[in-house]
């Protein structure tokens, strides 16, 4: 026979009443209680806020407490579960704590909005009781969970343990995170890559030059650095890319990027034309060679330093053509059609060479012939001459722009476009040094523009650039956002080039990585 409310409310009183050290005389009230999960939607609801109220003192009621709680958090009646998943952390006392984060972690797969911020406010209350039980019931479960668990589970933990104070956050509990978070790695989405990354890069005991680089040692693993590249395989590609973006924060003059420049140049450069993605709208081209001039300027010491210039070297007569040929053989006009100049690529190729060039800079000089040396400066001189061209145009184009006419789409672009033939401008300069120089110092077009540069700008010659506020105001304005796919076509003729597109982190996952679903809910792993 089902317990009434009647029931319920006089049992209450009866535990209510008794006194402290009289409550374990009163077994059988508190069953009644317990039962209160078998009776209709009134009778759950008082049932949930009952059964935690005393579940202390019964210890040897403490699985069938937890059972029926957890039946009504998995009750039909959405405001039943509420109610009772706003009660589990009552029941987190000594070694029930791991089981009820494993249970809340569980109930994270709920559709229902309402009840998944439940789950989250009563996973952040029993982890200011205890972080480290905490975490054993979550990393349980992304471990050994359902897909959607783990997923969620993941996500939890990549928002809310950056929000945790201090004395929640010991080191004890970040070295327990960063040793799980490892096991975790062993076998992962892409996603799940990048929030797991997300969490550890967060950890204040990471934030050291040997915290991040037991990170970035992390990122090789993933990578597969010790393996040859498969560029027709778009899911490989896309594993490296992935590794290399959430490796790129990690790197400094103290944490060096030595492994990915050198794979890059090894295996990914001479393959660069046939690389495939599984984002159809990436230039997949342009996504490599943006990352790579990225990382250049924290290689420190490289064993390869001049197997990598020579790459980049050849890289860089791939995407700089010679000037067309004006006369054929018998004095006639055969002047073939001007070559596109792949700005956007030169800039990024440019600027890799440039900072590798800082380590050998004899390299043009020593390691290169006289006429391999002397195309590539009429090569230069070429793309030069093509710069000076496009540059007046855009300046023509943007000249007087300012405000909101700036900030259209079409302006945007043209800015940026500014931007990078300027980079490639002095970098083209410092190489027609002789010998060489690698003293100048430019912001890659897609990065923000630092403040000594932008001071910089304010003085430009009247003749060359305008007036000093305008040529502020063409180079401050916010880049085109980077997951817009943006197009600038330049005015077609002599020097005319598609500058390229500006998108960016269109990104794929790691896949085929995992796929465990499991059966229905356990009741919480009892340890």
């Amino acid at each position: 026979m089902a317990v009434t409310i009647e029931e319920l409310y006089r049992n209450y009183g009866i535990l209510a009443d008794a006194k402290p050290e009289d409550l374990g005389q009163h077994k059988y009230a508190y069953q009644v209680i317990l039962d209160g999960v078998k009776g209709g939607p009134k009778e759950k609801r008082l049932a949930a806020q009952f059964i935690p109220k005393f579940f202390s003192s019964f210890p040897e009621l403490a699985d069938a407490a937890i059972n029926a709680q957890l039946d009504l958090c998995e009750d039909e009646d959405v405001s039943i579960r509420r109610q009772a998943i706003k009660e589990l952390p009552r029941f987190a006392a000594g070694e029930n704590i791991v089981r009820v984060a494993d249970i809340l972690t569980q109930l994270l797969q709920t559709d229902d909005s309402a009840e998944f911020s439940q789950v989250n406010t009563a996973l952040v209350s029993i982890f200011k009781m205890d972080a480290k039980a905490t975490l054993r019931g979550l990393f349980s479960q992304i471990l050994q969970g359902e897909d959607i668990v783990r997923e969620r589970a993941i996500k939890f933990l990549s928002i809310k343990l950056k929000t945790l104070p201090e004395d929640t956050m010991t080191k004890e509990v970040e070295d327990y995170v960063f040793t799980e978070t490892k096991k975790v790695l062993e076998d992962v989405t892409g996603e799940e890559f990048v929030l797991l990354m997300r969490i550890l890069m967060a950890l204040k005991g990471l934030q050291t030059v040997n915290g991040r680089q037991q990170l970035v040692e992390l990122v090789v693993e993933q990578a597969f650095l010790e393996q040859a590249l498969n560029p027709a395989d778009p899911d490989t590609v896309d594993r490296l890319l992935q590794c290399t973006r959430q490796a790129l924060p990690l790197f400094s003059k103290n944490v060096h990027s030595s492994r990915f420049v050198t794979y890059f140049c090894d295996h990914v450069l001479p393959n660069l034309s046939t690389l495939t993605s599984p984002v159809a709208e990436l230039d997949i081209q342009q996504e490599v060679l943006k990352l790579l001039a990225e990382m250049s300027p924290f290689c420190g010491d490289m064993e390869k330093v001049e197997a990598n210039l020579l790459m980049l070297f050849e890289k860089l007569l791939e995407f700089m053509p010679l000037p067309p040929e004006a006369e054929g053989e018998n004095g006639e006009n055969t002047m073939s059609e001007e070559p596109k100049l792949q700005f956007s690529y030169v800039e990024c190729l440019l600027f890799s060479f440039h900072q590798l060039g800082k380590k050998l800079p004899d390299f043009l000089i020593d390691k290169i012939n006289a006429e391999r040396l002397k195309d590539f400066k009429i090569r230069l001189q070429y793309f030069a001459r093509g710069l000076q061209v496009y540059i007046r145009q855009l300046r023509v184009a943007l000249q007087g722009k300012t405000g909101d006419a700036l900030k259209t789409d079409e302006n945007k672009i043209k800015v940026v476009a500014l931007k990078i033939t300027n980079n490639i401008n002095v970098l083209i300069k410092d190489l027609f040094h002789n010998p060489p120089s690698y003293k100048s110092t430019v912001t890659l077009s897609w990065r923000p523009v630092q403040k000594a540069e932008a001071v910089a700008l304010k003085r430009p010659s009247g003749e060359e650039m305008g007036t000093g506020s305008t040529m502020k105001k063409l180079l401050s304005p916010p880049l085109p956002r980077r997951n817009a796919r943006q197009i600038y076509n330049p005015p077609s003729g002599k020097y005319s080039a598609a500058i390229g597109n500006f998108t960016n982190e269109q990104r794929g996952g790691f896949r085929g990585g995992r796929g465990r679903g499991r059966g229905g809910r356990s009741r919480g792993r009892i340890y």
